[in-house]
Order: structure tokens, then C-alpha cells, then sequence
């Protein structure tokens, strides 16, 4: 079984390339981050065709999260609850499986703009309610997988120039302080679970030659629960679609589970 994240960066722009990277890599789920589009114009029969079942969260002109999956999904749950937000940031299902239901979340974590900014107070209490909700869910799914464009480098090796970028946005104690409280749910970072090639990264500046020079950060994770932990077999991230012409900056990650 595969799972995978790619934020999209307006799926009305990039549905090729999804449609293309589904075809070489026909993963079980796959959670789109950044569509840029309402639910009454995503491309439901396009996808269908292509063999996926769609759930949306989507929000006009900025955000909105899917989750793509080979059979229908249960529990589907948009936002978190409790938690007054007007950003469609994330979607949560859960999909049956040969091996039992897997609880699946999927959001596009705020940015933050930088450290100091209303908008980095918001990436706090954001975080924190994201927390709780899925400290909640682990306690009525212990297979459970969260993924998505975290927009936070948890260590100084996910990040092509961590000295230099030290405190800024992403890299920030604070952030990487939120990253570690969800490891503490027992949740693990699969692409950590194996050994890496250095300077791993899965988004890129489009300025400055930033995926040509690998000046890169790795901000796209997948998180699995300790119950799934001894299923992992693999974790990647596919370069290949970053390469292509009017890519998304970011790169799919794609986690197999035994």
C-alpha cells in the first residue's frame, strides 16, 4: 500500500501532471494540498477516469486540501473541529484496507509569513488546535497517517542553508517545537525511519535556480503512528515532476506500508 502528499500549487494548473504522476505511480491515497479552487469546479470525472475517488475541502484562490484514494473513504472531516478557521487547510477520512482502516490526514499547514507577524501567531494556535485533534483521533485510530505540506524543517538537515536561515520562517524554534509535540503523540517521521541521501529536500524557490542548485527545504512529511510504524518499508520523495515545465515548487513523498 502507498500513500503520498504533493502540494499542487493550483491544481487547475498542474491536473497533467497529477494526471501523469498517477498514471506511473498508481498509489492508494494521495493528499493534494494548495488546489486554488472551489469543490464545484474540481475536476471530479477527470479523476475518476483516472481511476480515484475524491473528497474536497476547497477554498477560492487560495488553499484547499483533497484526498485522492482508490476506494470511497468514511468519517470525512473538514477543518478542525473546534478550531475557527475560514482556511480550508485540512481534510481527514478513513479508508478501509486489506489490513484494517487507516485514518488519514491531510493538511496545508499555515505559513507563518515570519517570526513576529500576526500571521506566525495564527501558525501558533493553528498548530497547537492540530495537536489536539490528533491526539484525539490516535485515541480512536491507532492507524493513523498524517501528512501534508507542514511548511516547518524540523532539523538543520532539512534545510540547504540552516545557519544562514537560522530563526527565520520554517526553521524557527517555535516551529520546530510544534513538529516535536506531534512526534510525542508517538507518531514517526517515515522518511527519518530509513537512511537518506544528505540534502533531501521537497520544495524549491522558483527564483534564483533554487531546484537546479538544490537550494531546497524538506517541509512535505508523512507522519505515521506507532501502529503503522513496523509496516513501513519505504519512504521517498519523487524529484521527477519538479523537473517538468511549470512544475509545482514542491515535490510528491510517497510512503509504502507492508
Amino acid at each position: 500500500m502507498q500513500i503520498a502528499t504533493w502540494n499542487v500549487n493550483s491544481l487547475s494548473v498542474r491536473l497533467p501532471q497529477v494526471l501523469d504522476w498517477l498514471a506511473s505511480n498508481p498509489v492508494d491515497a494521495l493528499g493534494l494540498q494548495e488546489l486554488k479552487l472551489v469543490e464545484e469546479r474540481f475536476p471530479f470525472a477527470a479523476l475518476e477516469a483516472a481511476g480515484y475517488h475524491a473528497v474536497v475541502h476547497g477554498q477560492k484562490t487560495y488553499n484547499g486540501v483533497a484526498w485522492l484514494t482508490r476506494s470511497p473513504v468514511l468519517e470525512v472531516v473538514r477543518n478542525i473541529p473546534g478550531l475557527a478557521d475560514e482556511q480550508a487547510r485540512t481534510i481527514a477520512a478513513t479508508l478501509d484496507t486489506p489490513q484494517g482502516p487507516v485514518r488519514l490526514i491531510n493538511g496545508y499547514f499555515v505559513n507563518g509569513q515570519a517570526p513576529g507577524t500576526d500571521k506566525f501567531a495564527y501558525k501558533m494556535r493553528w498548530l497547537s488546535a492540530l495537536h489536539a485533534w490528533v491526539a484525539a483521533e490516535l485515541a480512536c485510530h491507532q492507524r493513523l497517517v498524517l501528512l501534508g505540506d507542514f511548511n516547518i524543517a524540523p532539523q538543520d538537515r532539512d534545510s540547504h542553508d540552516p545557519e544562514g536561515l537560522r530563526g527565520s520562517i520554517h526553521h524557527t524554534v517555535e516551529e520546530r517545537g510544534q513538529f516535536q509535540a506531534l512526534l510525542d503523540l508517538d507518531l514517526h517521521d517515515a522518511f527519518r525511519l530509513f537512511e537518506q541521501p544528505e540534502r533531501s529536500f521537497s520544495w524549491w524557490d522558483y527564483r534564483m535556480l533554487g531546484f537546479q542548485k538544490n537550494r531546497g527545504l524538506r517541509i512535505d512529511h508523512i507522519l505515521v503512528s506507532a501502529a503503522l510504524r513496523h509496516t513501513v518499508t519505504a519512504c521517498t520523495i519523487d524529484r521527477t515532476p519538479r523537473k517538468k515545465p511549470q512544475p509545482s515548487d514542491h515535490a510528491p513523498v510517497v510512503v509504502t506500508l507492508g
